[in-house]
């Protein structure tokens, strides 16, 4: 299926690995111009590398950069002053009991997981509305609408990417431009499967932490891609402000 994204330009934040690098995997395959972003030059490089290696076509580069930083938001806006397709992915996690959280700890989860995906829509969205087109799309996390009480700071951002879509979205009356949110269930990535390790027993992780998933098992980064590259595509123009589910029917609710 061509979602006719050729000669788009994409930026994934955070995309050196998991669900980021999922959704460069496949908006790359779909002849993107996709472009890497992680912290570090070796991590951004061997991306890139490594989905060269495996699809010799495609057109990636990349920018290290922290965009939780003033600065590492300039570097990005130096070297990609316009895009196509926004995917702020990044952010962190971590299980956390809430009576240990301190106030830096809040502050760091709210300017990671909140305030750069902001700074990067707020730079970027004007341009798209000039031009008439364009798709800014949060990944946040079933976590946004049904806490499991696992880690709140990580919860409170995500329901806060919600917000935000939902506000940026009103900006895009009437235009080429949307603004969503795809909300992931349990994913498994390299940083969920090293909690797993590190604090339940990977086996029953499902059955005894998450029995309300009716596919009963982690989900695989691909998938969340493809659904990503769909919503990024200009097939996809009636989802604007939607909170769009991935979870593998884990929230009980029919809506």
């Amino acid at each position: 299926m061509d979602l006719h994204l050729k000669n788009k330009t994409a930026l994934i934040t955070g995309s050196t690995k998991g669900i980021g690098k999922a959704i460069a995997t496949q908006l790359a395959l779909e002849d993107a111009n996709v472009i890497i972003n992680g912290r570090t030059d070796s991590a951004v490089e061997q991306t890139i590398a490594e989905i060269k290696s495996n699809y010799p076509n495609s057109k990636v580069t990349g920018v290290a950069a922290d965009i939780s930083t003033a600065d590492g938001q300039q570097k990005i806006f130096k070297q990609v002053p316009e895009v196509d397709i926004l995917v702020n992915n990044m952010g962190i996690f971590q299980p956390m009991d809430y009576f240990e959280i301190d106030d830096e700890t809040w502050d760091k989860f709210f300017k990671v997981n909140v305030l750069s995906g902001n700074a990067l829509s707020k730079f970027y969205l004007p341009k798209m509305l000039a031009k008439d087109f364009g798709r800014i799309i949060f990944i946040a996390s079933e976590e946004a609408i049904m806490p499991s009480g696992e880690m709140p700071q990580y919860s409170m951002t995500k329901s806060m990417n919600l917000s935000l879509a939902k506000s940026l979205s009103k900006l895009t009356k009437a235009t080429h431009v949307t603004v969503n949110t795809i909300m992931p269930g349990s994913t498994l990535t390299e940083g969920v499967e090293k909690m797993l390790e590190d604090m339940y027993e990977k086996a029953d992780f499902m059955k005894n932490h998450r029995s309300r998933s009716q596919i009963q098992r982690l989900i695989r980064p691909e998938e969340i891609g493809r659904f990503t590259a769909f919503v990024a595509s200009p097939d996809s123009p009636s989802f604007s402000g939607e909170a769009l589910r991935l979870d593998g029917g884990l929230v009980p609710t029919i809506m």
